[in-house]
């Protein structure tokens, strides 16, 4: 069984409420060919974005199951309360939506914002009895005073306190890095670079807090591998031993390394990258991700890449094992989700 830990799926243009194009939170054109939010714009480059395709993707290329996390646009970072109670209502109905109607096809995420932390608990418990199974979280926040924070602050503690209730997994994902940081935006660098420091730094604290452990009935996967949260190992362990007054009452980082409720997927781009992922964290904790049908996502068709590339190409090289290479196809986003084969079939 092949299943695909790390997808996303957009309404059909007719199914977005009048009142999120009316006031520019979002919207997709008629056509199909932008998604679109106030000023901002991004072409819709694979008709896989929809339900139909998508599933006629996921045939032609042998994925049996996949999760569909939230989009991005919708963490409602800095929006006022009821367009982001509306909105994040939207989003995840939509959602379950699609998993009560493609029950073998499709597990479903679900997002909260953590500004609004009454509304996210009731929304977490909403969402639990509409069978959804997978907590959506941005890697940032931005808080009542303006004020950027990682979504492993202890702000956020009572929402990883409900999904340690529940048994949820967790995804943490980066988005609005660009308002985050005084750069210019080009040369597309908050996807390609700061994208890659938003998950470092979240994992940086998730780790020195010991979340892992204070949590122990949630798993959390970290998109996009965890990139320079892994790659900047060795300078996280370096700091934390240099620098103990900075640290006093938090955790050595080397505690959770490896730990079994800790996941990260496959979208790094190449196989070296995925060795060192695999030297750090162990095969176990690893898990496919393709982050279709986005461009930076394992889409056939953007260089060389198809849907498990770096995959087989760890395995036709070494760095991973035939076992290896399918139990990140199954057993380890099963393990994440906290599902068995049996619930597919």
């Amino acid at each position: 069984m092949r299943i695909n830990g790390h997808g996303h799926i957009l309404p059909e243009p007719s199914q977005i409420p009048k009142f999120m194009k009316d006031k520019k939170l979002f919207w997709i054109d008629e056509d199909k060919k932008f998604m679109r939010q106030g000023d901002w714009s991004r072409p819709i480059s694979d008709p896989s974005f929809f339900i139909k395709e998508k599933i006629e993707w996921m045939h032609q290329y042998q994925i049996d199951h996949s999760v569909m996390l939230c989009l991005s646009q919708l963490y409602c970072n800095g929006w006022d309360e009821q367009d982001c109670f509306d909105a994040i209502r939207f989003q995840n109905d939509f959602n379950a939506s699609v998993q009560a109607d493609h029950p073998d096809m499709f597990t479903c995420g679900f997002v909260v914002q953590p500004l609004y932390m009454d509304f996210a608990l009731k929304e977490i418990e909403r969402c639990v009895q509409l069978g959804l199974k997978a907590l959506c979280l941005p890697t940032h926040f931005l808080n009542a005073k303006g004020e950027w924070l990682s979504t492993a602050e202890s702000d956020v503690d009572p929402i990883y306190e409900l999904a340690n209730k529940y048994g949820l997994a967790v995804q943490i994902h980066p988005y609005d890095g660009e308002k985050m940081i005084a750069l210019k935006n080009e040369y597309w660098r908050f996807h390609l670079v700061w994208m890659m420091a938003q998950c470092a730094d979240t994992l940086h604290l998730f780790t020195l807090r010991d979340l892992p452990n204070k949590f122990p009935n949630m798993r959390t996967s970290f998109a996009h591998g965890g990139m320079l949260g892994i790659a900047n190992y060795g300078r996280r362990i370096q700091g934390f031993d240099g620098r103990p007054d900075i640290f006093e009452e938090l955790e050595d980082p080397r505690k959770t390394l490896g730990h079994k409720n800790l996941f990260f997927d496959t979208l790094v781009h190449d196989s070296y990258t995925l060795d060192l992922l695999k030297k750090r964290v162990g095969a176990s904790q690893i898990m496919m991700g393709l982050d279709d049908p986005y461009p930076l996502g394992e889409m056939e068709g953007v260089g060389t890449s198809y849907p498990g590339r770096v995959l087989d190409y760890a395995v036709e090289i070494g760095v991973l094992s035939e076992q290896e290479g399918q139990d990140i196809w199954c057993k380890n986003v099963l393990d994440w989700l906290g599902m068995k084969k049996s619930n597919f079939l």
